[in-house]
């Protein structure tokens, strides 16, 4: 494997690692609603479980609701009833053609405790993406041993890996610490 390969790899891992940083960020709760506290609620309709994002479309009209259309009203009771099992603790209202979603203000306690989330989120962000950078590291040593690449190719290779392991957790602390600002503004 070449090097620019190698840091081809590495470079994409990091990016996974940040974009399932960024998906896990959008499930936490802050103060306002949000699409992405629901998306993910599976609904059991047409027989098989669903993610509720392909059953319907979900807005948030106001800064404490979330309005959930669904594109055939004869999944509307699915849809509350998987709603109701899910573990938000959210009571919808449903009128015949869309379910509403009043997402209570936060309470102080609850917002330290949501950042404490975000930032366990953002460390195991960090462990991914150093656990990459030393697999990287690995193969590069093996290219090396092999006989494939130079010392300096090498040594450069993995300066390289460095930074990209330093770009991608500035990256998830900056996502971090935008989130939780979110979090924690009343």
């Amino acid at each position: 494997m070449s090097t620019d390969e190698i840091l081809l790899d590495v470079e994409d891992r990091m990016e996974k690692a940040v974009a399932r940083l960024r998906h896990g960020l959008a499930g936490v709760r802050t103060g306002r609603a949000n699409p992405g506290l629901v998306e993910g609620v599976r609904v059991v309709a047409y027989g098989c479980e669903t993610p509720l994002k392909q059953l319907a479309t979900i807005a948030c009209p106001e800064p404490q609701q979330i309005l959930i259309r669904p594109f055939d009203v004869g999944t509307l009771k699915d849809i509350e009833k998987g709603i109701r099992d899910s573990d938000l603790g959210y009571a919808p209202n449903n009128d015949g053609k869309v379910i509403r979603l009043n997402i209570p203000p936060l309470s102080t306690e609850v917002r330290r405790k949501m950042a404490k989330l975000i930032s366990d989120l953002c460390e195991e962000c960090k462990i991914a993406i150093r656990n990459v950078r030393r697999d990287g590291n690995k193969m590069v040593d093996a290219e090396e041993k092999a006989k494939n690449i130079s010392e300096d190719e090498r040594d450069s290779t993995k300066e390289n890996i460095q930074e990209l392991t330093k770009k991608y957790e500035e990256q998830a602390t900056e996502l971090a610490k935008n989130r939780e600002k979110d979090v924690m503004d009343e």
